[in-house]
């Protein structure tokens, strides 16, 4: 269900959760390829031979070139109908901040990416069925205070998971780090908008830190569902 008709030229808050709030992302190779699938579907380019593809950015996610992926980015950047602008994956759930560039974007964006990661998870854990429960949540991003404080809820996420909780900003699966730091991911994550806000990248780090990460009213039930 879409709480608003989305735009071009809008931001979006998207987010989604597993089927029953099962865990679906179980290990390097699941939080990879559906980061693959945020970053190299902005675009509606079709990667030949994506297991292979896939595989290298494996590769590069664990400190290794990636040749055969970055054939595709110029493409893809060139012709993307949404800008990601920042990302958190969760074991259960996910949240982006998308950009609608052209019209119908984030639905076909999002179709592909969804449908790829069931048929996926599908094959390698031997399931049928939906994976994600019901159509992803999609709510209109007002203004740059409400971005801004959205981006913290996302970017403070991972505290949530114990291990992580107070060292969000190192955690692999969100683009807090890419805001803070090196962005790993180049013109593929369109985070600018977000850092440029600031004077420094360490002003944004401490906004994230002792941000009260305001959402949306009608985000609230199905975020606290999340949880």
């Amino acid at each position: 269900m879409r709480i608003l008709r989305i735009a071009p030229g809008e931001h979006y808050h998207i987010f989604n959760r597993a089927v029953n709030k099962q865990i679906i992302f179980h290990n390097l190779n699941d939080y990879v390829r559906f980061l693959f699938l945020i970053l190299y579907f902005q675009a509606p380019v079709k990667i030949l031979h994506i297991s292979r593809v896939v595989k290298e950015f494996v590769r590069f996610c664990t400190g290794q070139s990636r040749a055969l992926t970055r054939g595709y980015e110029k493409e893809i950047i060139r012709k993307r109908v949404v800008e990601l602008v920042s990302f958190c994956i969760m074991p259960n759930h996910f949240h982006l901040i998308v950009k609608e560039l052209e019209e119908g974007g984030i639905a076909s964006y999002m179709q592909r990416v969804l449908t790829a990661y069931s048929k996926y998870y599908n094959t390698k854990y031997g399931k049928s069925g939906h994976v994600f429960q019901g159509p992803y949540r999609a709510v209109h991003i007002s203004d740059d205070r409400q971005l801004l404080h959205l981006s913290a809820y996302i970017h403070r996420n991972p505290r949530e998971i114990s291990q992580w909780f107070r060292k969000e900003d190192k955690y692999p699966w969100s683009s807090y780090q890419d805001c803070i730091g090196e962005n790993r991911w180049g013109s593929l994550l369109s985070h600018s908008i977000l850092v440029e806000r600031f004077k420094s990248k360490k002003h944004y780090d401490q906004f994230i830190k002792t941000s009260p990460s305001k959402v949306l009213e009608n985000e609230l039930p199905y975020l606290e569902e999340l949880e």
